[in-house]
């Protein structure tokens, strides 16, 4: 793992419950404000649950990829928002 890893997973998993954040946030949280791609790349090789890659979003609302599926990324935003 690299750092730049590290320092994203450490931010995605203050994420609470039922929140969400964009890439670009995340990017920016981290120190990199113009690194929302690499953001995407890190959370895409993580398969960690304890690191919620789901709340991740991108910064037009829409829900954006995720390396489960999109429908199970859907699905998990759904239930936390309930």
């Amino acid at each position: 793992m690299t750092r730049f890893q590290e320092k994203v997973y450490n931010i995605v998993r203050t994420i609470p419950c039922g929140r969400t954040m964009a890439y670009a946030e995340v990017a920016k949280a981290v120190g990199r404000p113009r690194a929302y791609r690499a953001v995407g790349n890190a959370l895409n090789k993580n398969y960690d649950p304890i690191v919620p890659c789901h709340r991740v979003i991108r910064s037009d609302g829409k829900i954006g990829g995720y390396n489960r599926g999109q429908k199970l990324k859907e699905k998990l935003l759904c239930e936390e928002t309930r």
